[in-house]
């Protein structure tokens, strides 16, 4: 990694800039894309690239993963802020309660996981490239790291660099995020349904040729 604060602080600012572990004690027991957009990321994006019974990593989890249901999938382990969400969700075999803003550093050792995934989620990140490189580091060699979005948030918690800029523009700050964070074969998935919410994807390689470590 180059510069892990490659952008001017105010990009992250947020309305709401308490700590996140108040903001999220209460568990939203909802899913916070629609139907389509869910059968699209679980059908067009999660399906052709997690590896069956791959161990895979669910980066700042919640009530719901969205998996595939019917792919025999190795042990998913959730990271988020909400216990009590992240034991209801039937998709997880574990969890680790952990507020990534203000420790980007994950708990796991070097090439724990095949894939990793941040559904829905990456506009609250205020430390984006550290916790990508730490994501290039617990994943093994070529593993994908699936970064997919829509248009929806929580604004008061959402960084100022996302609210005010649009689709394609968050697009290409998470292809920005992933190459400075090291990753490799980085590719977008527009996989808009005919209605509803849109839904993008974003997809990096852990590099196959490179030391993990930051």
């Amino acid at each position: 990694m180059n510069d892990p604060t490659p952008y001017p602080p105010e990009y992250f600012a947020r309305e709401d800039d308490s700590d996140d572990r108040h903001f999220y004690r209460m568990p939203r027991k909802v899913v916070h894309i629609d139907q389509p957009a869910v059968d699209m990321l679980r059908e067009r994006v999660f399906r052709p690239l997690l590896p069956a019974g791959g161990r895979i990593l669910d980066l700042m989890s919640s009530w719901r993963s969205h998996l595939p249901p019917d792919v025999a999938l190795g042990r998913v382990v959730g990271l988020g802020l909400n216990g009590e969400e992240m034991a209801d969700n039937p998709q997880l075999d574990d969890y680790v309660e952990h507020d990534l803003n203000t420790t980007p550093d994950l708990p796991f050792a070097d090439g724990a996981f095949d894939a990793a995934l941040c559904t829905v989620s990456i506009q609250y990140l205020t430390r984006p490239v550290e916790v990508f490189s730490e994501v290039r580091r617990v994943l093994i060699p070529g593993a994908p790291f699936i970064v997919s979005f829509s248009n929806r948030c929580f604004p008061s918690k959402a960084v100022w660099v996302w609210l005010f800029t649009d689709d394609a523009k968050h697009q290409a700050l998470v292809i920005d995020y992933l190459e400075r964070a090291g990753f490799d074969g980085i590719h977008t998935a527009d996989h808009a349904p005919r209605s509803g919410d849109p839904l993008y994807a974003v997809i990096g390689h852990a590099p196959k040729d490179v030391l993990r470590g930051k």
